[in-house]
């Protein structure tokens, strides 16, 4: 649990994350009770405990998660027993924005989120503590809305399901809905984390698709090019190289600007990193209209869940999209702290809480 946001790093000596025990109410209607099997760390995590994008607090969070339902309130579609895949933007299916085809986040699932409950308005969590983007998987126990799950088969592991969430929806989506790479054209991605290594695997399942990867850390060009990735550079390397489609995951102006630069003319620059509030970056627009050039924001990887989750499930059957791989370390609750400063590190690619 988050009680104070802004700790100083090292988090392994500030503990900004409290392990405790919480009430959890019983799931309302249309609300389900989930025991958490893996819960992975993302940047959007650490965001919050550093300050960067601001929550209220007290606030459990965690939000790219999976596990098995417990417990169905009112009546369901789903059944106890299900292993289920969290979402960190529920759709209520409704809005206008839910109309765009993934194209825009729900409006009402985004206000929620800024609240820090449910779909429903609903908080579930004893002790005035809230939820993190309906979600807050950093626990044994999740009571979330049908809306915030995708349900899959038991032959998907737990760490898979997890990831396929966070990290491959919005890395993978990125490339699937707004990327849409043609055969002969070449993705580049900037920012090998979770996300950005999802998003060079998804480019890889694509058939005659080149993959390039950039990277300031050279571990990381490393294991990009173990994954598959076609060619790997240094931002400072980079100039030159160009690509069709650039897919930007690290949420930093610099980095937004270096992916601007790799863009081909008629190509697209997508950006999924989620920098500070005040960040801005300095580009030409006479390039953009000169060369034909687009700049497109992508939230969740402009995904529907219920539809791209099934189209990710069924390319890692095939064995087209080695998710696992993402995994670098298995860790346990109590080890999150020191966990939280490998990702603030840029060492960490996905860290996977077991439960």
């Amino acid at each position: 649990m988050l009680e104070t946001i802004g700790a100083p790093a090292p988090y392994a000596e500030s503990r900004p994350l409290r392990v405790t025990e919480l009430d959890l109410a019983d799931p309302g209607d249309g609300e389900l009770l989930v025991r958490i099997e893996a819960a992975g760390l993302c940047h959007s995590d650490l965001s919050v405990v550093d300050g960067n994008r601001v929550r209220p607090v007290p606030m459990l969070l965690g939000h790219e998660a999976a596990g098995v339902i417990e417990k169905v309130g009112g009546t369901s579609d789903l059944r106890a027993g299900q292993r289920v895949v969290m979402t960190f933007l529920p759709r209520c299916g409704q809005c206008s924005a839910c109309a765009t085809d993934g194209l825009a986040p729900c409006i009402p699932g985004s206000a929620a989120n800024g609240a820090g409950t449910l779909l429903s308005g609903a908080i579930r969590l004893g002790d005035g503590v809230l939820h993190h983007l309906g979600v807050s998987g950093f626990a044994t126990h999740a009571v979330v809305d049908r809306r915030s799950v995708v349900p899959v088969d038991d032959d998907v592991p737990p760490v898979v399901a997890s990831l396929l969430g966070c990290a491959v929806l919005t890395g993978g989506g990125a490339v699937l809905n707004a990327g849409r790479p043609a055969p002969g054209q070449t993705v580049a991605v900037v920012g090998m984390g979770g996300v950005g290594m999802a998003a060079m695997l998804t480019a890889l399942a694509h058939d005659d698709v080149r993959v390039t990867a950039v990277d300031r850390l050279p571990e990381k060009l490393s294991r990009a090019r173990e994954l598959g990735a076609h060619e790997t550079y240094a931002p400072e390397d980079a100039s030159g190289v160009k690509a069709e489609v650039v897919i930007e995951a690290v949420g930093h102006p610099a980095a937004l600007e270096t992916a601007v630069g790799l863009t081909a003319p008629g190509g697209k620059t997508i950006t999924v990193g989620l920098p500070r509030p005040d960040a801005r970056i300095s580009l030409s627009p006479l390039a953009l209209v000169a060369e034909g050039r687009s700049l497109i924001g992508s939230y969740l990887g402009s995904a529907v869940p219920a539809r791209d989750i099934p189209r990710f499930v069924e390319l890692w059957r095939a064995g087209r999209l080695p998710v696992e791989t993402l995994v670098s370390s298995m860790i346990t609750l109590d080890q999150i702290n020191a966990a939280m400063d490998a990702l603030a590190d840029g060492t960490a690619v996905r860290q996977i809480i077991e439960f």
